[in-house]
């Protein structure tokens, strides 16, 4: 997020914030309370302070919260006075996205960002994580990646699906092609390139969209194949081999694994990406990590064995430990400083265009 983006976030919190936080008096000027939490979390109850720390960590602020503080600074009028102070940084936060539903259940649903007046944009489908469990397409991604991406003329699209225990990793994988399927055959009305395919998706989502690019059965399933995906950019997974996670992982994450997976190796072995890999996969991949240790044995060997399946591979190390790294890379990607995105943005010119 630049200066000027981060300026426009500020004024618009401080214009807001004029009345107390938890207490404004006009309707129409009320925050809904999540945004609320997330700013006094964020930046406690000093007004004082509060334009200083939201100038500097706005990146930390939820989309849906920037959107509302935008929304509301256009209540108040202040839309064409920001505008001339930060120089047109509204258009880069970039505009609310549409929300489609691409199944019958309420878990089914995308938000979908298009560049403004885009007619065929490279598409960019975002995977959230939450150990398979939790997490929802609001809150898990990165707060700057849509902005990020849109502003270089990508379409991105952050996907719900359906959760464990009520449904299973399989049916997730096929809510991940689904979702694709979904955005592909309305590409046309929604200003998207069917031709041009990007999938990622971070930890749980890691997994899952290197389960859809390297086990094609899910793609089969909704009519599509292999050659729809240009790429796939699993971040900071650690459960491409299922059963050797589980053997190695600890006792951290086993409840969560073994609610994921089960007891059965045959059925972990079955949502093993790297062990899908020695046949036709996606054709190229970049993979993300941090220094977990877990994390970088298992991206190194999903690296090999695409490799040995005739893939281009290329893997983006960078500095991050334990849980803190795990949530850096996902929080922070799309930030112009931070040195995952220079990476992402050079394999995405490569792959797409």
């Amino acid at each position: 997020m630049n200066a000027a983006t981060k300026a426009l976030i500020a004024l618009a919190a401080a214009a807001v914030l004029a009345t107390p936080i938890l207490a404004q008096q006009r309707e129409g000027a009320r925050l809904p309370s999540e945004c609320r939490e997330e700013i006094v979390a964020l930046c406690g109850t000093d007004r004082a302070q509060m334009r200083t720390c939201l100038r500097e960590k706005a990146a930390e602020l939820s989309e849906t919260c920037r959107t509302s503080l935008r929304e509301r600074m256009q209540e108040r009028g202040g839309r064409e006075g920001a505008g001339r102070r930060d120089g047109g940084a509204a258009a880069t936060i970039g505009a609310r996205p549409q929300t489609l539903s691409y199944g019958s259940d309420p878990l089914q649903a995308l938000d979908l960002w298009v560049p403004r007046a885009a007619n065929s944009a490279p598409l960019v489908l975002f995977v959230h994580g939450g150990g398979w469990k939790r997490g929802s397409k609001e809150t898990a991604g990165s707060r700057t990646l849509p902005g990020h991406l849109t502003a270089q003329g990508y379409a991105f699209a952050s996907i719900n699906y359906r959760l464990v225990p009520d449904a299973t990793v399989e049916q997730q994988a096929a809510d991940v092609a689904a979702s694709l399927a979904y955005l592909l055959e309305k590409a046309d009305s929604l200003g998207i390139d069917r031709n041009r395919v990007v999938l990622t998706g971070h930890s749980a989502g890691a997994h899952l969209v290197a389960l859809v690019g390297t086990d094609e059965r899910y793609l089969r399933a909704v009519g599509l194949s292999f050659a729809d995906i240009d790429g796939v950019m699993p971040n900071d997974g650690a459960a491409y081999d299922v059963p050797t996670q589980m053997a190695q992982g600890g006792r951290f994450m086993a409840d969560t694994y073994e609610d994921a997976f089960g007891t059965d190796v045959a059925r972990q072995k079955a949502l093993s990406p790297t062990l899908h890999a020695a046949a036709p996969n996606a054709a190229a991949f970049l993979l993300l990590h941090v220094q977990r240790e877990d994390g970088v044995a298992q991206a190194n060997a999903l690296a090999e064995a695409l490799k040995r399946g005739g893939s281009q591979v290329e893997i983006g190390s960078f500095e991050g430990e334990g849980l803190r790294g795990h949530m850096d890379i996902n929080r922070k990607l799309g930030e112009p400083d931070y040195p995952a995105t220079p990476v992402m943005d050079a394999w995405l010119k490569k792959v797409l265009g």
